[in-house]
């Protein structure tokens, strides 16, 4: 399997910038990727804010991960097909959101195909093509409707043995609302991202024309597909430039449709805005699995969702639906 690392430019004997074009950057690993703070220089305690914040990320990647046996995800995998299991109020509120959203993305969105992309080699980078019995097999036991969650009892229950849990295609957005919700009690603006994938803007970084984010093209590390302008709010971008392996002569993206048990391949890249990072990581994926048809569908009903979607037999993307807190895209 290949990766893709980004790379950047070195600024080294230029002019020194002014103050008010001069930002700080705190970051740390987490999750499998980079989650990283961008501040004004102005914003006073902004690094202590956000080392703070970046301590909450660790605890909840200890919480959420499937890779290790500790979490209480993998807990939750290993009873919940046996005995309902109480599930922390933060969870549980999460997976909650998870199922509204695998309802509305018509089964797209699906946090319980671990065992598609386990079967695919996905999980642990390591792709393969599986038989077909397997994917059959794997297939049966996905889908978010064999999750029993009791509000009551703040339990989650799995209807049939086999089933498990996975919040990589929703985590990370999460991670950066958490994030930023305690960091708007103390900072006016900053950018959080999560890797090269998810971000959210905490106010509009000190310009009226908001936090200006370009989309990176997927067939090319040198373009730029466009240009939006967010203010508080945010944007997630999913695609399978990154994450891929070759098979006699085919490529096969990492993003398995839980429907049909095999990799999406109608969409290049789809790029999402939403009032929450949760939100716009969860929805990149579903638009990412359903294509044109299923994202139409979608912010036809839901106001505030914008999509940006190369599909694979396109030059130029399309835009479908808008948010109110974001400009553009522009320059396509």
């Amino acid at each position: 399997m290949r990766h893709n690392r980004r790379s950047f430019l070195n600024l080294v004997g230029q002019r020194t910038p002014p103050v008010d074009e001069c930002w700080l950057h705190v970051n740390r690993a987490a999750m499998a990727c980079r989650f990283e703070v961008t501040l004004p220089m102005a914003e006073s305690g902004g690094v202590v804010a956000a080392t703070e914040a970046l301590d909450e990320v660790d605890q909840l990647e200890s919480q959420l991960t499937v890779f290790r046996e500790s979490s209480e995800v993998s807990f939750i995998n290993r009873r919940a097909a046996s005995e309902p299991v109480v599930v922390e109020q933060s969870l549980f509120d999460l997976l909650l959101l998870c199922q509204e959203i695998y309802r509305e993305t018509e089964g797209a969105f699906d946090i319980a195909s671990g065992p598609l992309t386990r079967c695919w080699g996905f999980l642990r980078r390591l792709g393969r093509v599986p038989e077909a019995y397997e994917i059959e097999q794997a297939r049966s036991l996905a889908g978010s409707d064999k999750l029993v969650l009791d509000l009551e009892a703040r339990t989650v229950h799995f209807t049939q043995p086999g089933v498990e849990i996975n919040l990589g295609s929703i985590g990370k957005g999460y991670a950066l609302d958490r994030i930023a919700l305690q960091m708007k009690q103390k900072l006016q603006t900053a950018l959080l991202n999560a890797g090269a994938s998810s971000i959210r803007a905490i106010g509009n970084g000190g310009r009226e024309e908001g936090w200006v984010v370009g989309l990176r093209h997927p067939r090319s590390k040198r373009r730029r597909m466009g240009v939006l302008r967010l203010n508080d709010c945010a944007m997630s971008t999913s695609g399978n430039e990154e994450q891929f392996f070759e098979y006699d002569g085919k490529r096969y993206g990492h993003i398995v449709d839980p429907r049909s048990g095999w990799p999406a391949n109608g969409v290049t890249s789809v790029t999402v805005v939403a009032d929450s990072a949760a939100l716009s990581d969860a929805l990149a994926t579903a638009f990412y699995v359903g294509g044109r048809d299923l994202t139409e569908r979608y912010c036809a009903t839901h106001p505030e969702v914008l999509a940006v979607m190369l599909e694979s037999n396109s030059k130029l993307p399309v835009v479908i639906g808008s948010n109110s807190r974001c400009d553009g895209p522009t320059d396509f």
